[in-house]
């Protein structure tokens, strides 16, 4: 396996691969490209060829990070509002109809606990993936391997480090559920 796919496999990889080393400086040149342009028709142009795959509707407000950019999916309706973080080593897949707060974490990397290893260099990840009509207030952190169903909402400020089901209202840190959504 290359060090990419070992990345998105969620094994241990090295994150100083050549490869890999590439296709973050790449990313960088997207990011400013993209936080510097005041076009948001060009912005929403350079996600669609950016990203691994997006719907026709997409709009991210600047200044957006993100490792890699293209192991990031998105469906239709997506809107980030200033300053989100995507770290991508391994997927993050959102469903249709996405709105995300002002400085909302997506967070896919890990790092060993054992210090040896740690310091070697070697990192892992887990994919995030979310369901339609999701609705993340500001601040959110989501952590790495975390999966949410369809109509989830999380409250501003809350960090979800476990999985939740569908039609649910999260808050707190961690988060936990707050509120069951009676949705048609």
């Amino acid at each position: 396996m290359t060090e990419r796919e070992k990345m998105l496999a969620g094994k241990l990889y090295d994150a100083s691969d050549a490869e890999l080393v590439q296709l973050r400086s790449l990313a960088r040149r997207y990011r400013m490209e993209f936080n510097q342009g005041l076009d948001s028709t060009k912005r929403s142009k350079l996600l669609k060829s950016w990203f691994g795959s997006t719907g026709n509707q997409i709009y991210i407000e600047p200044n957006f990070a993100c490792d890699y950019g293209c192991h990031i999916y998105v469906g239709e309706n997506f809107y980030a509002n200033f300053n989100c973080t995507f770290l991508d080593v391994c997927p993050i897949r959102i469903g249709d109809n996405a709105m995300l707060g002002p400085n909302v974490q997506l967070l896919t990397p890990l790092h060993p606990l054992e210090a040896n290893e740690r310091i070697s260099g070697m990192e892992y990840g887990k994919p995030i993936t979310i369901g339609d009509n999701f609705w993340a207030g500001g601040g959110v952190t989501i952590l790495p391997g975390v999966s949410l169903g369809n109509n989830v909402v999380v409250g501003a400020g809350s960090v979800v480090t476990k999985s939740f089901g569908d039609n649910l209202v999260l808050a707190g840190n961690p988060a936990r559920i707050i509120k069951i959504l009676d949705l048609p």
